[in-house]
């Protein structure tokens, strides 16, 4: 796998590596939106404990090939969201992407361009040009 991106910019939002300091937002989107977990295949909220855990496994989990990016918006270290890659089948040309957002930044276009950030960055140094994309929030009726 070639390294993970440094950060990847675009107008929206940028994607950079976890980092200890995305905890507490993470921790707080989860506290706002009790059905995140449960979205996200989890069984519950992820302790404080479970992302640094996630943390200090990065580039273990990106040698076996799943990788975990930050969502911050241009100019800010702030997390808003997290974008994982797993899947990546580079003989296929696919991967699968799972995005969440932030509730209070939800409906902004933050999900939509992290993942066609990612996507681009997939094409170009992963040779993947399919994704199979997760839902971050419930679709309505």
């Amino acid at each position: 796998m070639p390294d993970p991106p440094a950060r990847l910019s675009g107008a929206l939002v940028d994607l950079r590596p976890i980092s200890d300091w995305d905890i507490p937002e993470i921790l707080i989107a989860h506290e706002d939106d009790r059905s995140l977990a449960a979205r996200l295949g989890l069984a519950r909220p992820p302790s404080g404990a479970e992302l640094g855990a996630e943390v200090e496994q990065a580039a273990a989990d990106w040698a076996a090939g799943t990788l975990k990016l930050t969502l911050v918006q241009p100019g800010s270290e702030d997390c808003c969201g997290r974008l994982v890659i797993d899947a990546i089948d580079s003989s296929a040309g696919r991967a699968r992407v799972t995005v969440w957002v932030a509730p209070r930044l939800r409906g902004r276009g933050l999900a939509r361009e992290a993942r066609v950030l990612a996507t681009d960055w997939l094409g170009r140094r992963c040779g993947v040009g399919e994704l199979e994309c997760a839902e971050d929030r419930p679709r309505r009726g």
